[in-house]
C-alpha cells in the first residue's frame, strides 16, 4: 500500500473515531448541512442545472459559438462554444460551470485541453447567492451583493486572460453534437441535474460535519484565535476565513452580523472566489470519468480568490 494510501486510511479512521467520541455534535452539524441543502442548494441549484442541461443539448454551444469565436478565441484562447460556460458559470454558480464543460467534453464539443483551460475561470458563483446570501443575509444591503458579484465576475475573466496560455488555433476542427429534440432532450436534462444537484448535497453535508466537528473540538477556536493574533483581524472574521476555506455556505454563514468595512467586503470577495474545498471535490467529482485534470482549476480559484480581494480592497477604499 502507497504512502498516501496509509494516510488516507489513518485519517479515515481518526474521522471515525471523531465520529463517534462526539456523535451528538456530529448529527447537529449533519442536520445543518441537511438545512442548507433543502433551503438555499437545491432551491437555487437545480432549475439552473436543469435549464442549463437543457440549453446544452438544444444546441445553444453551437448556436452562440459561432458569433462567440473571434472574441473567444481572441481573449481568452478558447473556442466560442467553450465560451458559453463563462456565462453558464456566472449565472448559474457552483458547481454549474464544472458540470457544463465537463458536459462540453462529453458532448465531443470541446477537448481534454480547452476543457482544462475553461476549469479555470468558468467554474464560478451566481447572483442568486451574492444578492440573497451575502447583500441582505450578511450585510443587510442587496447593493452590496451587486457590488461583490461585479468584482467576482471581474475576476473571473482577469482569471481567464492570464491563464489562457497559448492558443491552438484547432477549435474549428473538433466535431459539434447535433441538437436533441426537445422530447428527449428535457429528460436527459432533469436526470442528469437530480444526479448533480444529490453529488452537491452529499459534499455540502460532508464538509458541514467535518467544520462542525472541528468547531466543537475546540480546533477552530484555537487557530482563530492565532490567526486573529497575527493579523490583527476580529475573531469572526478569522473563523469565517477558515470555515470559508472548507466549505463556502458555512464561512458565509460565519460573517453575519459584520458590518461592511473594506476588510469584511474583502473578505467576502475572497471566500467567494475560493468557493471551498467542497467546490474542489464537487467539481473534481463531475469531471472524475473524463480525462481532465483539476489542477488548471484548483489555480483559478487560487488566482481569483486573490484577484477579488485585492479589487474588492481597493475600490471600497476609493468609493
Amino acid at each position: 500500500m502507497r504512502l498516501k494510501n496509509k494516510l488516507a486510511v489513518f485519517a479515515a479512521l481518526c474521522g471515525l473515531f471523531v465520529l463517534i467520541a462526539a456523535s451528538s455534535e456530529a448529527i447537529a452539524a449533519c442536520k445543518a448541512g441537511l438545512r442548507l441543502c433543502v433551503e438555499l442548494i437545491l432551491p437555487s441549484l437545480f432549475p439552473f442545472f436543469v435549464v442549463s442541461g437543457l440549453l446544452q443539448r438544444l444546441g445553444l454551444p453551437q448556436l452562440l459559438g459561432v458569433k462567440l469565436a473571434r472574441f473567444s478565441e481572441k481573449l481568452f484562447h478558447v473556442s466560442g462554444a467553450g465560451c458559453t460556460a463563462l456565462f453558464i458559470g456566472l449565472l448559474g454558480g457552483y458547481p454549474l460551470g464544472a458540470a457544463y464543460i465537463a458536459g462540453l467534453f462529453d458532448a465531443g464539443t470541446v477537448d481534454a485541453r480547452e476543457a482544462e483551460k475553461l476549469l479555470a475561470f468558468c467554474n464560478n458563483s451566481g447572483p442568486a447567492f451574492f444578492l440573497g446570501a451575502l447583500g441582505t443575509g450578511v450585510f443587510g444591503s442587496v447593493k452590496w451583493g451587486v457590488f461583490l458579484y461585479a468584482v467576482h465576475a471581474a475576476a473571473a475573466v482577469l482569471t481567464g486572460l492570464l491563464l489562457r496560455g497559448k492558443g491552438t488555433g484547432n477549435h474549428a476542427k473538433l466535431a459539434a453534437p447535433a441538437p436533441l429534440p426537445f422530447a428527449k432532450a428535457l429528460p436527459e436534462a432533469v436526470h442528469s441535474a437530480v444526479s448533480a444537484s444529490l453529488n452537491v448535497c452529499g459534499f455540502v453535508v460532508c464538509f458541514a460535519v467535518f467544520t462542525g466537528l472541528l468547531n466543537a473540538n475546540g480546533f477552530f477556536s484555537l487557530l482563530a484565535g492565532r490567526l486573529s493574533q497575527l493579523t490583527g483581524q476580529s475573531l469572526r472574521w478569522c473563523r469565517a476565513l477558515l470555515t470559508g476555506f472548507f466549505e463556502l455556505g458555512g464561512g458565509i454563514g460565519a460573517m453575519r452580523g459584520l458590518v461592511p468595512t473594506r476588510e469584511n467586503l474583502a473578505l467576502a470577495a475572497a471566500l467567494m472566489g475560493w468557493g471551498g474545498l467542497s467546490v474542489q471535490f464537487q467539481t473534481l467529482s463531475l469531471i472524475a470519468d473524463a480525462d481532465i485534470k483539476s489542477a488548471p482549476h484548483t489555480a483559478g480559484r487560487i488566482l481569483s480568490a486573490v484577484l477579488s480581494y485585492v479589487l474588492a480592497f481597493v475600490i471600497v477604499e476609493n468609493l
